[in-house]
């Protein structure tokens, strides 16, 4: 089995993982979200009018919808539908009339979801020095054939990695560095469970690895429960199917990347 995997299983169920791991991903739930006061004002009297057809526009102005429904991205995406089918509105106005004003208000501004703010936290914390140096824009990159890692968006990140690397996955990266004059690119995730969506986010990561021809490392940064010892899809994966692979958590890639 690759090295950086049984590492990575070893500091999982031997030492305080989850503690270390608030370092890379802080998952705190954001405030409250913020609600235009003109517009639930105008939301109020559509409510007391029982208008449908304006309270579900005004609704769908905000962030986020009050009720979880099949049809309200549906209706989003084309507002005329509103006009078309309204079986669809009132049957959707029923449920917003039951809840009430102050429910819909507090569905409406709620925090978002920790796993959508996933995302931005490992860049955040590559910023943060974690690895030993601070990432740096293309130019300063390109300029020399020191240790660095890329600071760029996802467009610039690509880019490069087309470039210079041959990589023509149609994922996006999460890192590009360059350590001992080698250059390494990866895909960082926090699988915070099992099933769904993040089987979906275990497989674009290990899709990145796989991609041949690339002119660079291949690793697949990977957290969370995949490391639970036992019968779990992933863990199975790791230990048998895609034992040879660079899979590590990023608790030990700083580890790898200044051994290589």
């Amino acid at each position: 089995m690759n090295k950086w995997i049984s590492l990575s299983i070893e500091y999982a169920n031997q030492r305080s993982y989850l503690d270390d791991l608030f370092q890379v991903y802080p998952t705190i739930p954001e405030g409250i979200r913020e609600i235009d006061q003109a517009l639930w004002k105008e939301v109020e009297k559509s409510f007391a009018k029982k208008d449908n057809d304006l309270l579900i526009r005004q609704l769908l102005h905000l962030d986020l919808f009050p009720i979880k429904d099949s049809y309200i991205a549906y209706l989003k995406r084309d507002s005329t539908a509103i006009d078309r089918n309204p079986r669809t509105i009132n049957r959707i106005c029923g449920r917003l009339y039951e809840m009430g004003l102050d429910e819909i208000f507090e569905r409406c501004s709620e925090p978002k979801e920790t796993n959508r703010q996933i995302g931005p936290m490992f860049r955040q914390w590559l910023k943060n020095k974690s690895l030993g140096i601070e990432p740096v824009p293309l130019n300063e990159f390109l300029s020399n054939e020191e240790d660095a890692i890329l600071d760029a968006g996802d467009n610039a990140m690509m880019f490069f990695a087309r470039k210079y690397l041959r990589y023509y996955h149609n994922k996006g990266l999460d890192f590009v560095g360059r350590f001992n004059k080698k250059l390494v690119i990866g895909e960082a995730k926090f699988l915070t469970d099992f099933g769904g969506h993040q089987n979906a986010q275990f497989n674009d990561a290990i899709s990145t690895i796989e991609v041949e021809g690339v002119d660079a490392v291949k690793v697949a940064i990977l957290d969370g429960v995949l490391y639970i010892e036992g019968k779990n899809k992933m863990f199975k994966a790791i230990t048998e199917e895609y034992r040879n692979h660079n899979i590590m958590s990023a608790l030990v890639f700083r580890e790898f990347l200044y051994q290589i």
